[in-house]
């Protein structure tokens, strides 16, 4: 019998909140069912953007107040900052990942910052491989699977910059960060390759990763820089 559509994004939500080794709230949405509107003015970026992009923002945003409800906390707006960082209330950190049929928002209030990445669970273009994965990381995953594991180290990567930016504030690079896969774990870590602010060269984030409802799905998390207690 076929999953209907809240029994799918309950699916999808608690296939997240597995991934993290930490206390998150998560909300999910469908970006193509209809929405409420933009709390007050947090989608005047996106006064000529497609409709498409406009109905993701609004489920994104629904999810991420479905998920701070889940804190205590009242529906707000979730502003986008100048680098279009959703700004959230003070003392959570989130991240929000949206593709063309899901949505999805996790915050967590306990002192560590957390990433997100939602992509289809597709192969990724050729001629994007070099690009995103080193020649390192190409290796590990050279065989029948690489394209679609090129994908996998796709979505780790924007996790990790997701977990990092409250931190750092910096927009890094695909060579900035090497992905190993433990594929037996459906696990990863990741390995800065160069400095970026609180974090030296060397230092690792964990992630985990799992597929569902026809996606790549990717969790990372640190309390890097973190005072005890935040």
């Amino acid at each position: 019998m076929p999953m209907n559509e809240q029994d799918r994004l309950a699916q999808v939500g608690a296939v997240i909140s597995s991934l993290f080794d930490r206390a998150v709230c998560v909300g999910t949405t469908d970006p193509r069912k209809p929405q409420p509107e933009p709390l007050g003015d947090e989608a005047a970026h996106l006064a000529h953007a497609l409709e498409a992009r406009k109905r993701e923002f609004a489920a994104g945003r629904v999810a991420a107040r479905q998920a701070l409800a889940q804190l205590g906390i009242a529906p707000v707006p979730v502003f986008a900052a100048k680098d279009r960082a959703p700004v959230w209330p003070q003392g959570v950190y989130g991240s929000i990942s949206h593709t063309k049929t899901l949505c999805a928002a996790v915050v967590a209030d306990r002192g560590h910052t957390v990433g997100l990445d939602l992509e289809a669970d597709t192969d990724l273009n050729e001629g994007l491989l070099s690009t995103i994965c080193s020649t390192a990381e190409q290796a590990r995953i050279a065989g029948p699977n690489l394209l679609h594991l090129g994908k996998l180290i796709f979505c780790a990567k924007e996790a990790v910059y997701k977990a990092q930016y409250p931190l750092t504030g910096m927009l890094l690079g695909f060579d900035h960060i090497d992905i190993l896969l433990d594929q037996a774990e459906e696990r990863f870590s990741a390995t800065f390759l160069k400095p970026a602010g609180c974090f030296a060269a060397g230092d690792r984030l964990p992630g985990r990763y799992a597929t569902v409802a026809g996606h790549l799905v990717t969790a990372v998390w640190s309390d890097k820089g973190m005072r005890k207690g935040a």
